[in-house]
């Protein structure tokens, strides 16, 4: 894939489409792109997250311990969180089949954030915006499964 195309992948991501042009360029020129073989795993829960990922082609079945799962598509971002701290990975990813995706380093995520502040400040705005929406839609079902 040419950076160009990798721009395009990376602006589907809403997360990503908010730091702009040049900082999705900083991602591309930076990014990894890893070949993954169906059954074969990206990682597993509890691992140390550096990374995140973006898927490029392919699917990728994402599990955790409690049983709960979803498949990753082509332009989903996987490990959205694992870009901003150091955390272990709460769940596995598998490949469904031959996979492609795109690795973000967090080092790298961080630079690109320190050389726009600009983009920081949305991207933080955003992130209160959903904590914000979380937090109001889990005190709306509360009250609806205690009445």
């Amino acid at each position: 894939m040419s950076i160009e195309d990798d721009i395009a992948l990376l602006q589907r991501i809403p997360t990503l489409r908010l730091l702009g042009a040049e900082s999705l360029r900083m991602l591309a020129i930076g990014a990894e792109h890893r070949n993954v073989q169906g059954g074969e795993t990206l990682f597993r829960a509890g691992d140390t997250a550096d990374c995140g990922y973006v898927v490029e082609r392919g699917s990728l079945r994402i599990h955790d311990t409690s049983g709960a799962e979803i498949v990753a598509s082509a332009g989903t971002l996987i490990g959205e969180l694992a870009l901003l701290v150091e955390m272990p990975r709460p769940s596995t990813a598998e490949a469904l089949e031959y996979s492609t995706v795109v690795r973000l380093s967090r080092s790298l995520f961080q630079r690109v954030l320190e050389s726009d502040p600009a983009a920081a400040l949305r991207l933080r705005d955003a992130l209160v915006n959903r904590a914000s929406q979380i937090a109001n839609d889990v005190l709306t079902v509360g009250a609806k499964l205690s009445s």
